[in-house]
């Protein structure tokens, strides 16, 4: 398999010229489903099985997981920076690094489960209650020397559980785990 396709098996995220209500309905959808659709499919696998990586020189499938409670943890604290503050400029993090890190490497999936558990019920609770105002906010983001509105950030981040979602699914499949 090409590694571009295991890298971005749902392919990158491209904002799209216009986002509609409709869009962020749905990309609000991906990011509440999320924690049950993941549980779904990670929560038999053994050990061994979580520390095989996605792809050659890749995370692991528990630093994945726990990877994107570190990452959907931070996105809730830059949507609230968004919505308080004027045009904020928010901290970047080394994720790469994070994924390195005894907990990310070593831990149980549990407390990274219930974590996105309870910061994807808040956030969806917030995302469902923006007002068109709300939407049109803006954070820079340094680490892409840009800038960007609430509305494509909710879209990032539905592609970015479906993406790491694909990352775990397709994993399973390869080694015919499912």
């Amino acid at each position: 398999m090409d590694i571009e396709k295991r890298k971005y098996p749902i392919g990158k995220f491209v904002k799209p010229t216009t986002i509609t209500n409709y869009m962020i309905k749905m990309w609000i959808s991906d990011i509440s489903t999320f924690p049950k659709r993941l549980l779904s499919v990670v929560e038999n696998l053994t050990d061994v099985q979580l520390d095989t990586p996605y792809r050659p020189d890749g995370w692991t499938i528990r630093q994945v997981i726990h990877h994107c409670a570190d990452s959907h943890m931070n996105s809730l604290t830059r949507l609230k920076l968004a919505l308080t503050e004027n045009q904020p400029t928010i901290k970047p993090y080394y994720e790469e690094r994070w994924a390195e890190l005894f907990d990310t490497k070593n831990m149980p999936i549990e407390p990274s489960l219930k974590m996105i558990s309870g910061i994807h019920e808040r956030w969806v609770v917030l995302l469902n209650n923006l007002t068109e105002d709300q939407y049109a906010r803006t954070f820079i983001n340094p680490e892409h020397g840009k800038t960007f509105r609430v509305d494509e950030n909710i879209g990032v981040y539905a592609w970015h559980c479906n993406h790491h979602l694909a990352h775990i699914i397709g994993t399973i499949q390869r080694n015919s785990w499912g």
